[in-house]
């Protein structure tokens, strides 16, 4: 490395030891020679492989501190957790800036096409690759934990419940669930409560293998699954609507027209439930420091989070009325933090899956995303919903149906 590099790096260090003290070891050159220390006690060691990693290293957001580590410009040692704590530590001394000039507002082009290549992007890695830190139950969701020490497949099937609960499923009523996944609510509702169910999806592998898991219980009378768009479905009404962890795809711009979607395929008399990830900026924005930026590149294509209260605003434009707001981040944090222990538990079964680049990826993305929902950078919302204008007679006088 070059006098005016050496001299560069020193100042920056300095300066981050100065102002953040980030317990990080940067190593490089033969065999490691060169190191410093950003801070005391160092927790993480960054081994830099290539002058190509410094500028991501020296001007770090999370998309750069990302970027260097999905692409292999450097390699890091200690403790998951450290790791994140130290990449947003090292984030935040470059980037102080707070509210909706640290949280931009991004708005991405979605059409039909783009839309489906997104979830394909995203979840047609394979099946198994999900199976190991998601469970043999294949939830991709966040989970419910009713006391806090359930097992994630425990929680995983009291959050399918809670959501059947909630939208009071009876039996033979027909259910459409938008963004089913590999099946696991509709076998649900069709298996405990009776109901004739339709579920969604943009990827075919989810298709393929939740078709093979309703053949396999016998269920092909009661649930039906479909390589379809949610706007494409015409064999409304339908008793009960729901979508968990399908709208963060749909667009902020397209919010109204989603819920509204929802509207026209619901009988008068019906209620729906709406459970997906949101943004904790009151402005939409994305996560700070470069989070959403590397999420977007890597991981969601055109994946967009508003916040609460626009979705609030947009389901009372689609023609819904909210009946119930429950706010699970604490419950998807330990969702997130348990598929990430997983994930690195059965690293052995899963690595050879898929190249360095994605394994690098889903490591730092689910660690991240744990840190996220702890931290408040982004939230998870249950909301309850029937079609506007009806009369308040249809209401139950409390919640109590909810939490037998």
């Amino acid at each position: 490395m070059g006098s005016m590099m050496e001299w560069a790096l020193q100042s920056w260090a300095e300066r981050v030891r100065r102002e953040a003290n980030v317990p990080v070891r940067l190593r490089w050159g033969t065999d490691g020679a060169s190191t410093v220390a950003l801070g005391e006690a160092p927790t993480v060691e960054v081994r830099v492989r290539g002058a190509a990693a410094w500028p991501l290293l020296i001007e770090p957001g999370l998309d750069t501190l990302g970027q260097a580590y999905v692409e292999g410009l450097v390699d890091v040692d200690g403790r998951l957790s450290d790791i994140v704590e130290v990449a947003h530590g090292l984030a935040a001394s470059a980037q102080p800036t707070t509210g909706l000039l640290g949280r931009i507002r991004r708005r991405f082009g979605h059409t039909r096409e783009s839309d489906s290549e997104a979830i394909q992007y995203h979840y047609d890695v394979s099946n198994d690759f999900y199976r190991p830190w998601l469970g043999e139950g294949m939830v991709y969701s966040c989970a419910y934990f009713e006391q806090g020490d359930e097992t994630l497949e425990q929680a995983q099937e009291k959050k399918i419940d809670h959501i059947l609960r909630k939208i009071r499923l009876a039996p033979g009523q027909r259910l459409l669930d938008i963004g089913c996944g590999w099946g696991a609510l509709v076998l649900r509702a069709a298996q405990r409560f009776g109901a004739r169910c339709v579920g969604v999806t943009l990827s075919q592998n989810q298709f393929d293998l939740a078709t093979e898991r309703v053949r396999a219980a016998g269920l092909q009378d009661r649930v039906e699954i479909r390589l379809q768009d949610y706007r494409d479905v015409a064999d409304g009404p339908f008793d009960r609507i729901t979508s968990v962890g399908m709208f963060e795809h749909v667009g902020l711009d397209h919010l109204a027209a989603y819920f509204g979607r929802i509207r026209e395929l619901l009988k008068p008399d019906g209620w729906a439930m709406n459970h997906g990830i949101t943004s904790t900026d009151a402005h939409d924005g994305e996560t700070r420091h470069g989070g959403g930026q590397f999420i977007h590149r890597y991981v969601f294509p055109r994946g967009e989070l508003p916040h609460i209260g626009t979705v609030l605003r947009t389901l009372q434009e689609g023609g819904l009325e909210a009946l119930d707001v429950e706010n699970l981040r604490r419950h998807y944090q330990r969702t997130t933090q348990l598929w990430s222990e997983a994930f690195e538990a059965h690293a052995a079964q899963v690595r050879p899956l898929v190249d360095e680049t994605r394994w690098r990826i889903w490591r730092i993305y689910l660690a991240g995303c744990a840190w996220a929902f702890e931290h408040d950078e982004v939230a998870l919302y249950q909301v309850l919903c029937r079609p506007a204008g009806q009369s308040a007679q249809g209401l139950p006088w409390s919640r109590r149906w909810m939490y037998p």
